[in-house]
């Protein structure tokens, strides 16, 4: 039970094709590239956004000076 030979491979495709077909698999295969083209543009998009700092309100109440400045203290 090695790996499979270049006549199992050949074999799979038969079967793929006649129940498929290759008008569905050409759709399903451009579909598949469509999607994959969308990810990459999304994240060309999300690498290149400019990352913002959080403002003073939504830090969630201690800022990191205060941190400092309790710690010092006990």
């Amino acid at each position: 039970m090695g790996s499979f030979s270049i006549w199992h491979w050949l074999i799979v495709l038969v079967v793929v094709l006649l129940i498929f077909g290759t008008k569905k698999l050409k759709n399903i295969g451009s579909d598949l590239g469509g999607a994959v083209k969308g990810f990459k543009d999304a994240m060309k998009e999300e690498q290149n956004k400019p990352t913002e700092l959080p403002r003073q309100g939504e830090t969630g109440g201690t800022t990191i000076d205060v941190e400092v400045k309790d710690k010092q203290q006990g």
